[in-house]
């Protein structure tokens, strides 16, 4: 069963009398487990729906209504499935003691993976979530390989029952669904020959596989040292070597390279990252894949509507890895605005200095770094850095944070959502931030999977 948060006024929910707190127990006769069986069950324009209101009083409701009309009803958040798995580089057991409740919960849902593109890795499903997938299309699926050995697979999750990968990918390619999926590279085990052949299984599956990319092991101050270590340069120039081989391949034969290395894994080689056109549509810029190039080609798509921001002293604040490779992007923003850019390259005080994505950044650095910096006019924060209730991972508030601080504040996902309509006057640029994505998307819940 499933529980109604919300009804928007004037709405064909509310007028119905659906309310807050009513159980929304079936359609057609069918039982409501979750958000997906409510929105697949109810997207006909006609059904029958079985509730129950707060008061206690079953109510069945034959609904007809105009086509693409919402109902205009917000379901309680979701039970999230837990992981089965106890990996050595988990970054949930990697968080710190004394944070929000909700960044200890390690997630491993299919549903989720659907819906926001978080990575999964199918160890946890029943025949039943099997069926499930198939029957509404659940594609694509965003899947953590990591190895396509069985026994290496087994032992980099830590769970004896894991399934073989293939298999299971192969049988749902051929009921039509699709897949994104990602190796996260753990030294000593998953590299070298495992991954050549990792990757070359994933190849040998066709079209289904639409991509896979390659991300070095990311780990907090607080992970399993003594268990696993992060790639060196050495390795990450290894590991691209192998990538390049399949994804030379892949536009001999499919038009595309198919087969990516994370941003930070040309950053570790110490080597150049490929342009623009070779990612695509971007599909993985989540999974830190190309995110540098998809920021340049986002300003690039905004020039024509940045404001002339010549005087302006604008701060980019961000996490050490994208500092290295900031510079390309504001070199683009320079170009476009007029402005003086300053990158602010924070290192991650609350999981230590190996954590280097922006995202995860607590409140207490950009106070440090940016409190006493009354020579810049405009500061640009990450908006992945803060959930929905504009908390960072630290629990600081983002108000708090941002009154402290001497220069107008803007959140930012591209910069060019934060400089469009700024004005020459920095100072009228407000605090308003881009609606932030969902919850289950962003670092508090991210990092349970992730690169897990």
């Amino acid at each position: 069963m499933i529980r109604v948060q919300s009804v928007a006024p004037r709405s064909l929910g509310a007028a119905l009398g659906l309310l807050p707190g009513t159980l929304l127990l079936a359609v057609n006769g069918r039982p409501l487990e979750d958000f997906l069986d409510w929105e697949f069950l109810t997207a006909e324009d006609a059904f029958l729906l079985r509730a129950r209101l707060p008061t206690g009083v079953d109510v069945e409701y034959d609904i007809e209504r105009p086509e693409g009309l919402p109902l205009g009803v917000t379901l309680e958040p979701p039970r999230i499935r837990r992981c089965a798995n106890h990996c050595d580089f988990c970054f949930v057991d990697g968080n710190p003691h004394g944070l929000r409740d909700t960044l200890y919960i390690r997630d491993d849902d299919y549903r989720l993976s659907f819906r926001y593109g978080n990575f999964a890795t199918l160890t946890n499903l029943k025949p039943w979530d099997e069926a499930r997938i198939v029957e509404y299309r659940l594609s694509p699926l965003y899947v953590s390989v990591h190895a396509s050995d069985p026994v290496i697979r087994r032992w980099l999750l830590r769970n004896p029952e894991a399934p073989a990968i293939i298999p299971q990918l192969r049988d749902f390619a051929a009921h039509g669904i699709q897949f994104h999926t990602q190796v996260v590279l753990v030294p000593g085990v998953n590299d070298g020959t495992e991954l050549r052949r990792t990757l070359v299984d994933l190849w040998g599956l066709g079209e289904p596989i639409l991509s896979v990319s390659v991300v070095p092991v990311a780990l907090t101050e607080f992970s399993k040292h003594q268990l696993v270590r992060q790639p060196l340069g050495e390795e990450c120039r290894a590991a691209l070597a192998v990538v390049a081989d399949l994804a030379t391949r892949a536009v001999a034969e499919r038009g595309y390279p198919w087969c990516f290395g994370a941003d930070e894994l040309y950053l570790r080689a110490d080597q150049p990252l490929p342009p623009a056109e070779w990612y695509g549509d971007f599909e993985q810029r989540e999974n830190g894949v190309g995110a540098v190039r998809y920021l340049q080609t986002r300003i690039a798509a905004a020039r024509d509507r940045l404001d002339d921001l010549r005087g302006a002293r604008i701060a980019i604040a961000t996490g050490t890895a994208m500092g290295a490779l900031m510079p390309q992007v504001v070199a683009t923003l320079e170009q476009a605005t007029g402005a003086a850019f300053e990158v602010v390259a924070l290192e991650n005080s609350l999981y230590g200095s190996a954590v280097t994505s922006a995202g995860l950044l607590p409140g207490a650095a950009f106070l440090a770094a940016l409190r006493d910096r009354r020579d810049v006019d405009l500061a640009l924060l990450p908006a992945e850095a803060v959930n929905d209730d504009l908390r960072f991972l630290d629990d600081l508030a983002a108000h708090d944070v941002t009154a402290a601080l001497p220069m107008e504040v803007r959140f930012s996902y591209d910069f060019a959502d934060a400089l469009e309509n700024c004005g020459l006057r920095i100072a009228e640029c407000g605090l308003e931030r881009p609606a932030m994505e969902s919850a289950i998307r962003n670092p508090q819940s991210a990092i349970g999977e992730g690169r897990g």
